[in-house]
């Protein structure tokens, strides 16, 4: 199937196209997925990357830092957007409907085009239940809601950006058995920088709980990975990690060849369609044998984004 998107998107998307060429490379010598070409996610700052020509219902916006040029996603289906992260929602959580779900995302909700915020959006109205919702700064009110839904013995999922989930921790510590509490990452030079473990053992230590959940996800991609604990991502069907070595982007391993490697992090992401399913991201990561991988911080000299993730 890789192959497939690989060589439509090579014929209908310019900028790719252009990028193979500049390359050298001839789309029909193209057999395995190790060997395709994985476009620059900095390509996302400076071109508008669409496959076949359209006009697109949304233009997801990096949040990005002031001295940082945003990345835009032209998005042709906001359906298909929606069908991913709710079928990668169920695989991993269940029904949302069984959920009450609660959005920590102040940073973004404070700015538009955010793709975190129009996926949280949707699967609070999923989840039916009268408390799920988006919070900004109410930590009060946000405390007594959780209080309530503990005593209730909902499950319910605390999804939030990391400088938040620790303000709040500070502020409103208290046992949660029903909770499950994700982070996005996101320090936005809000606070020191912190490794993911400490960022985890702050949280788990605030709110009595033995895991802390992560997620995986930016604007120039339409598919999540999630970590259920210590940060160890795994991907929905249709989305795959590789490597690829630091020193040369073209020396790329699949999960198979690995033995607990590290190098850059490649992406592949089916649900991009129509803009570009492979994607050289600017992260460090360490990739399993199973396919699961971790995320090691940025690599050197690449802008820090405003959803900056958290290192080791």
């Amino acid at each position: 199937m890789a192959l497939e998107v690989f060589r439509f998107q090579h014929q209908h998307n310019t900028v790719y196209r252009q990028y193979c060429d500049v390359l050298g490379i001839n789309a029909a010598s193209i057999h395995t997925i190790d060997k395709i070409p994985f476009l620059p996610i900095s390509f996302f700052k400076t071109h508008t990357i669409q496959t076949t020509a359209f006009e697109p219902e949304v233009i997801f916006e990096s949040s990005g830092t002031t001295q940082t040029i945003n990345s835009r996603h032209w998005v042709k289906d906001t359906g298909l957007y929606q069908r991913s992260f709710t079928t990668a929602f169920n695989l991993f959580y269940g029904n949302p409907a069984q959920w009450c779900i609660i959005a920590l995302l102040p940073s973004y909700l404070e700015r538009q085009h955010s793709s975190l915020v129009m996926m949280a959006d949707e699967l609070i109205g999923q989840s039916g239940h009268p408390k799920s919702g988006f919070y900004l700064y109410d930590f009060e009110k946000l405390a007594a809601t959780l209080q309530a839904l503990e005593a209730a013995g909902q499950q319910t999922l605390l999804l939030g950006v990391t400088f938040a989930l620790l303000d709040f921790a500070e502020a409103f510590p208290m046992p949660l058995q029903h909770s499950i509490i994700m982070e996005t990452g996101g320090m936005k030079g809000r606070k020191e920088e912190l490794t993911r473990q400490q960022v985890h053992a702050i949280l788990n230590a605030a709110f009595s709980t033995t895991a802390i959940h992560s997620e995986y996800g930016m604007t120039e991609l339409l598919s999540q990975a999630y970590a259920k604990e210590k940060g160890l991502f795994t991907t929905p069907p249709w989305m795959k990690v590789l490597l690829r070595a630091e020193d040369d982007p073209f020396e790329v391993k699949d999960a198979p060849e690995v033995n607990h490697s590290s190098g850059a992090i490649n992406i592949i992401d089916l649900a991009n369609l129509y803009s570009c399913s492979f994607i050289a991201t600017d992260d460090a990561g360490r990739l399993y044998p199973d396919g699961s991988f971790e995320v090691l911080g940025r690599l050197d000299n690449s802008d820090i984004r405003g959803c900056s993730l958290l290192a080791v």
